[in-house]
């Protein structure tokens, strides 16, 4: 991902808040040594083929303004245990974003890091994405916990993180249900 500024990560948070977003999320806590993001929506679709758009279709829902190439489709996730979530740069560059350390098709996906600017302060995460059956669809449910050190309090990360978590996975359930993405 690209490094933003506090004014950029606040532009973000205010788009994010002015497009509503179908989906309960929070910040189920936050302190100086990190925080937790909990979100939770239904897609209408069978759990198989949420799992599918997710890892294999990665590059069709994330925003490229939430990218270090600007390109989403050069992003990829490859769900087997020690496999990674990558991003290929321009000239043969990579950018390491999770590693996959649970991956049951259709019901879990479990990866551990940092995302985006996260990775240049002194901090790790362990991002859990849990799929239920419910209804006709599915009950997706995003658990990501942070921790580390940084001077001015990792619960500064808090909200943003939270914002941006949101934009994403609305953004699957919008290609999911209606063919595209939100708006980019």
């Amino acid at each position: 991902m690209r490094k933003l500024g506090n004014c950029a990560w606040s532009f973000f948070v205010g788009i994010a808040l002015l497009t509503g977003a179908p989906a309960w999320a929070a910040v189920a806590d936050s302190a100086a040594n990190g925080f937790t993001v909990k979100l939770e929506l239904n897609i209408q679709a069978s759990p198989q083929e949420v799992y599918r758009r997710l890892v294999h279709n990665v590059g069709d829902w994330w925003n490229p303004m939430h990218t270090f190439s600007g390109d989403a489709h050069n992003l990829s996730i490859d769900d087997k245990a020690f496999a990674w979530c990558c991003e290929k740069l321009a000239d043969g560059g990579s950018v390491r974003h999770l590693e996959v350390v649970n991956a049951d098709p259709g019901k879990t996906l479990v990866l551990s890091g940092a995302l985006g600017p996260l990775q240049s302060i002194a901090a790790t995460g362990s991002l859990t994405i849990q799929l239920a059956p419910a209804g006709d669809g599915t009950k997706v449910s995003v658990i990501y916990a942070v921790t580390g050190y940084l001077r001015a309090g990792l619960n500064t990360w808090a909200a943003p993180v939270d914002s941006v978590l949101t934009e994403q996975f609305t953004r699957l359930k919008s290609l999911i249900e209606n063919g595209k993405a939100a708006p980019k």
